[in-house]
């Protein structure tokens, strides 16, 4: 792996390289040396779930080999969502859970994220501290244990009635979903048996897209990631809705019953009145991505709902939504966060929430999820020939101020991958959009070529 291991979400990687058996095993014990060291009374064991990609194989086995070398016990669940792991790590009470996915990436990717004891996401300075562990020799070499004291592991293939006993709870009980055909593309991952099983005992009539994984077919041409299939598929059955999961079902898409995707804002604004209206919004607001659109802000404001926005990233949306005390909140790509059940984006229980939605309004998709209209957006990648701190930039405060004087809003951040510069503007007027849109290139070419 490389010196910097933790991303945004977990670490994650080309399996076999950055995400190799050996660095998979070397991480799993820098991470059971920091729980052991943890002044707390656990139960010395660590769930360990995965998706469905071939190489969860290689790399469920090196984990489950360097944490029992430090003595914990492991419990392998196998295919499991990315939000079940983080809910069966406090329900079965573990000192720690660790999931293996790359989410929305290809097959060939693979990657890791961990959850404490009470199912949250590391925040970045845990996350620091098993980075040290791991590139300190002697802390591992002495983590390791011999005799009785090392770990056993054990697999666990019912513990999936859990999870689905868990997410049927939230369903509001005096609903139910069976004058709804809904379409589900499972991605061929992590959902693909937990989602089905849960639409059809809700009384749902499920068409199901995307639930034969093979070990190399995860996210190839379905799920969240292209819900143009989903699309085309919901119009074949003259379903009511489609819904779509990412590889570890942590992300969801909506398309309506005329083959439209429902964007994620228009979807998140909906869901937070929703919640207000029945009186289950906490502290009336919710929180979003500094990616989400104006339009948002002012939907909600109308309903007396305050937004929040956060770093792009749906554990920096839990964050602020913990420091706010708000129950809900989530991302345009469709990590959504319904505290009040689960503690990260769960792709099925949103799913959930949006069909009560749906069923308690007893209009059609397309009308239920289009509320407001969103602004215009202008967005330019802009080659760059070096990437400078931007409040370096002489000039540049007094641009974004001219922006926000002509009533529009903003977003300048580099690639993290590539020498660019992504330039966002949104207003409510194209035309003064793409002048401005002018300025702003005229001002980076200038500054950064």
């Amino acid at each position: 792996m490389s010196n910097k291991l933790f991303g945004t979400d977990g670490v994650r990687g080309l399996a076999g390289r950055k995400v190799s058996a050996p660095a998979a095993m070397r991480l799993a014990m820098a991470t059971g040396i920091y729980f052991r060291s943890l002044d707390r009374q656990g139960t010395n064991r660590i769930l360990v779930g995965k998706d469905t990609r071939r190489s969860g194989y290689m790399i469920e086995n090196a984990i489950v080999s360097g944490l029992t070398a430090v003595g914990f016990d492991v419990i392998q669940i196998g295919p499991m969502p990315t939000p079940a792991v983080a809910f069966l790590t406090e329900s079965m009470r573990c000192d720690a859970g660790i999931m293996i996915s790359a989410s929305h990436n290809p097959f060939y990717d693979n990657g890791i994220k961990f959850f404490d004891a009470e199912g949250n996401k590391l925040n970045r300075s845990v996350e620091e501290r098993i980075e040290a562990i791991y590139e300190n020799d002697e802390a591992i070499e002495a983590g390791q244990v011999t005799g009785k004291a090392i770990g056993k592991s054990k697999r666990i293939d019912d513990v999936i009635g859990r999870y689905i006993v868990h997410i049927k709870n939230s369903f509001p009980k005096h609903l139910a979903l069976s004058n709804l055909r809904v379409v589900v593309d499972c991605a061929n991952g992590a959902g693909y048996k937990v989602a089905p099983t849960i639409l059809s005992e809700l009384g749902a009539d499920v068409v199901v897209l995307g639930n034969e994984p093979n070990g190399f077919n995860i996210n190839e041409g379905c799920g969240a990631m292209h819900p143009e299939y989903l699309a085309k598929e919901v119009l074949r059955y003259r379903a009511d809705v489609g819904v779509a999961l990412d590889g570890d079902a942590d992300r969801l898409v909506l398309v309506d019953e005329r083959g439209e995707v429902v964007d994620g804002d228009k979807l998140m604004g909906v869901l937070a009145v929703y919640l207000k209206e029945q009186d289950r919004l906490q502290n009336h607001g919710m929180v979003a991505t500094v990616m989400s659109n104006q339009a948002l802000d002012d939907y909600l404001a109308r309903h007396g709902i305050t937004l929040y926005r956060s770093a792009v990233g749906d554990k920096n949306v839990v964050e602020l939504m913990q420091e706010k005390g708000l129950n809900f909140g989530g991302e345009q790509s469709g990590h959504i966060i319904f505290s009040d059940f689960a503690k990260t984006g769960d792709g099925i229980s949103s799913a959930l929430q949006a069909l009560a939605y749906l069923v308690s309004s007893g209009r059609k998709a397309s009308e239920a999820f289009n509320a407001f209209e969103l602004y215009p957006q202008k967005l330019v990648n802009l080659s760059v020939a070096k990437k400078r701190p931007l409040e370096e930039i002489d000039g540049l405060a007094e641009l974004q101020e001219a922006i926000e004087g002509a009533g529009m809003r903003h977003l300048f951040r580099y690639s993290g991958t590539e020498n660019l510069i992504r330039l966002l503007l949104e207003g409510e007027n194209d035309r003064e959009l793409e002048r401005m849109m002018e300025e702003v290139e005229a001002f980076f070419r200038k500054e950064l070529s």
